[in-house]
């Protein structure tokens, strides 16, 4: 699978994720996929366990992807994750074995206004 290939199914996956289509979301995962969340300590095998952690959650969710950066076997996916309308920043950390995600890393965090002590040295980002 070459980086073009990934980066389309890529795409896919976080386009369906947005459109909770859960069916093709989890169609990039490997049947024995494993999901971390560190922040929560929690660790979901196979990719039925990753879909119906999601199926079941009650939050509304949105998904805008920032960037998407990898190679190979590794790729990192920037987002925003709109639960019930309040932004969460969000990292992915996708590793690949024959063509599927065998092992993905969650991290999230919440928004914050800058610190004064550096207010006057930056400029405001798109959320």
């Amino acid at each position: 699978m070459n980086d073009r290939t990934v980066r389309a199914a890529l795409e896919r996956h976080w386009a369906a994720s947005d459109a909770s289509d859960f069916k093709v979301e989890h169609e990039i995962y490997h049947e024995d996929a494993v999901l971390d969340y560190p922040q929560s300590g929690e660790r979901i095998h196979g990719r039925r366990n990753i879909q119906e952690s999601r199926f079941v959650q009650p939050n509304k969710k949105r998904f805008s992807v920032r960037r998407t950066l990898g190679s190979g076997d590794l790729w990192v996916t920037e987002l925003v994750l709109t639960y019930d309308g309040v932004p969460s920043y969000a990292v992915s950390i996708m590793e690949f074995r024959e063509g599927l995600v065998a092992h993905e890393t969650q991290y999230f965090a919440d928004r914050f206004d800058p610190g004064p002590s550096r207010a006057h040295l930056v400029e405001r980002m798109e959320s």
